[in-house]
């Protein structure tokens, strides 16, 4: 979801961050108000003043997005649940769940209390901005401040997943059904025609003259439509490996190279012969390399028939090696995460296997044709059918 972020300071345990993409909407927000708000509701003050008073409220509207996301963070830990930090970005901003609320009642309180802070915000700003007086500098402030926390929990609370109002509606259906998946898919469904419902509005702004703020709906409902998809999409692949380790779903026995090998013979008699691009290297047993296709095409054909497997191959990323005891969830986020596409299955030093993402990803795909993905997310357990483990041995 993020780019590039910078971490700032830890609170009450939770490390808060800042995507480079929030330095943009918070230029504009310095802007927006410099030039048009604050000099509407106080013409006589001095362009700097206004300035001034554009950078406060934007640091002001910075803090209450990171008690927003606190107060998810704080009841989230309560449920055990842990999380990664806070990271503030171009759309708010948002608390990392490491994990799944393991229950419709946790995923409510977890839900609402981000918009319950922002409306104690909005209460308590627009008592401080009553009490002051109607002109002053100060109470045109408090009271941006407390319009700007009123919309910020009201926005949250549209029925739309996964904003906050979104997982309220999925923890109802899922308190009813007791089937979580279910209940994301039709929260996301709803996340869906809000996302369309807000491009098409700001499409129609933009039309009609509204300029950025057109731009600007658009943007969000284009983000409100990808989150939904992506969060779904994201629950049913953790579910889909939940229970599963990598010994399930590797390439038993994978062909493999030895250093002396001639790259002529590697081509035809290993990657062509069994449609594979990425061979492991072994040495007297030992795992001493990997070599893939590209790394073949690196060096010029008609050199194939001279140079070895040694000159060529690349040494063992340790990110790439991996134990068939490791969990397939982990293996996925090392996936992801790594310099290539396929991982090394390494048991007691022997290379036992090869995983890559499309074991995973075929995995899921038939756990979903299957249906068994709704019925472990319905139970809580681990899911599929029982499957033997294939045998380690060692390639000869």
């Amino acid at each position: 979801m993020f780019g590039q972020s910078i971490k700032l300071f830890d609170l009450l345990g939770f490390p808060i961050r800042i995507d480079a993409s929030w330095f943009l909407i918070a230029g504009l927000i310095v802007w927006s108000l410099t030039t048009g708000y604050f000099p509407q509701t106080l013409p006589g003050l001095a362009p700097m003043g206004h300035l001034a008073l554009g950078v406060v409220a934007m640091l002001g509207l910075f803090a209450s997005l990171i008690l927003h996301e606190l107060a998810h963070s704080l009841v989230a830990r309560r449920y055990g649940l842990g999380i990664g930090g806070i990271t503030l970005f171009l759309f708010g901003g948002v608390a990392e769940l490491n994990d799944e609320p393991k229950s419709a009642a946790s995923e409510f309180w977890i839900a609402i209390a981000g918009p319950a802070m922002s409306g104690a915000l909005a209460l308590l700003a627009g008592l401080i901005a009553a009490a002051l007086p109607d002109t002053g500098v100060l109470a045109v402030l408090v009271g941006y401040l407390a319009a700007v926390n009123l919309m910020l929990a009201l926005f949250n609370l549209l029925p739309a997943f996964p904003l906050d109002g979104g997982r309220v509606l999925r923890a109802w259906l899922w308190h009813r059904s007791g089937d979580l998946l279910a209940a994301t898919a039709k929260a996301s469904g709803t996340g869906v025609v809000l996302a369309f419902g807000l491009m098409g509005l700001g499409l129609l702004s933009a039309i009609s003259g509204g300029g950025i703020g057109g731009v600007w709906l658009v943007m969000i409902g284009f983000f409100v439509l990808t989150a939904s998809r992506g969060a779904y999409q994201q629950l049913l692949v953790k579910d889909g490996l939940r229970g599963r380790h990598v010994a399930d779903l590797m390439t038993t026995n994978p062909h493999m190279a030895h250093p002396g090998m001639r790259l002529d013979a590697l081509v035809e008699q290993v990657m062509l012969a069994h449609a594979i691009s990425f061979v492991p290297v072994i040495a007297e047993g030992q795992l001493v390399g990997q070599i893939d296709t590209r790394m073949v095409q690196a060096t010029p054909r008609v050199e194939w028939g001279q140079r070895d497997v040694a000159s060529v191959m690349a040494p063992v990323d340790p990110d790439c090696v991996i134990s068939p005891q490791m969990t397939a969830q982990d293996a996925l986020a090392r996936l992801i995460a790594g310099p290539g596409r396929k991982l090394i299955v390494v048991d007691r030093g022997v290379v036992c296997g090869v995983l890559s993402l499309r074991d995973l990803l075929g995995h899921i795909a038939v756990m979903q044709a299957l249906g068994g993905v709704s019925h472990s997310v319905r139970t809580g357990k681990a899911i599929a059918p029982p499957v033997r483990k294939p045998m380690l041995r060692q390639q000869p």
